[in-house]
């Protein structure tokens, strides 16, 4: 008895890849870079937009999509700074889908400078998929351990930026700053690092920098919108 071979030709991401592809024309259209900020839960990336969003009231309008298992605290927090924030619940999913992201775009303010996405709080998941991003962002704690980039490199070797949070608690945790740095460089070597305590206020203005440069950027690279939209 003969057995039916079924091949099939299409890559399971092609349709998340699809989405990634549309949105990354979207926000090109517009000149807006959107960053995709990933790491664990209890990282710090919330707070990390809460003193972004101190340090660039009047320099830099972004907005914030927020993933999260469940309910919109996190969106709650950062729209208490007066930043824009939507919230998507992704119940059972691991990462934050590139289709839900581009619906998301549609309802930011028009006059948005940038965008940045706390995705779903996990190291392994967010990091395989694309969802029209200019940049993934690693974000790290002290409180993690020094040898994450090692256990996680996927996360690190992509990312565009990576930021070390918490380090206000460094003098009370048995973490090797220097092992982590060199940790961080054997698998990322380009990455601008930035070491940061949104607690404390330290190291968050060369990040903020880091993204005054990158919107600019963005606003020279690109088309105005009715040309990009071929009007």
């Amino acid at each position: 008895m003969s057995t039916a071979r079924i091949h099939i030709h299409r890559a399971v991401m092609d349709d998340s890849l699809r989405e990634a592809t549309a949105t990354r024309a979207w926000l090109a259209a517009r000149r807006w870079p959107m960053f995709n900020c990933i790491g664990s839960p209890g990282a710090g990336k919330t707070a990390l937009l809460e003193g972004l969003a101190t340090l660039l009231a009047g320099r830099l309008k972004f907005a914030v999509i927020e993933g999260d298992c469940a309910t919109a605290r996190d969106a709650e927090r950062v729209a208490a700074h007066g930043i824009h924030a939507i919230q998507i619940v992704t119940g059972d999913g691991c990462h934050l889908p590139a289709a839900a992201v581009n619906k998301a775009l549609a309802d930011l303010p028009a006059d948005s400078e940038c965008v940045l996405v706390e995705n779903v709080g996990n190291l392994v998941c967010p990091a395989a998929f694309d969802i029209g991003e200019t940049a993934k962002v690693a974000v790290l704690s002290v409180t993690e351990g020094e040898d994450k980039p090692l256990k996680y490199p996927a996360l690190f070797r992509k990312a565009g930026a990576i930021v070390l949070t918490k380090t206000d608690l460094l003098p009370h945790l048995r973490f090797n700053l220097e092992a982590c740095r060199h940790a961080i460089r054997q698998i990322n070597s380009a990455a601008p690092l930035f070491e940061v305590s949104a607690r404390a206020g330290t190291g968050l203005s060369a990040l903020a920098d880091w993204l005054l440069a990158q919107a600019a950027a963005a606003r020279q690279a690109c088309a105005p919108l009715g040309q990009a939209l071929g009007k």
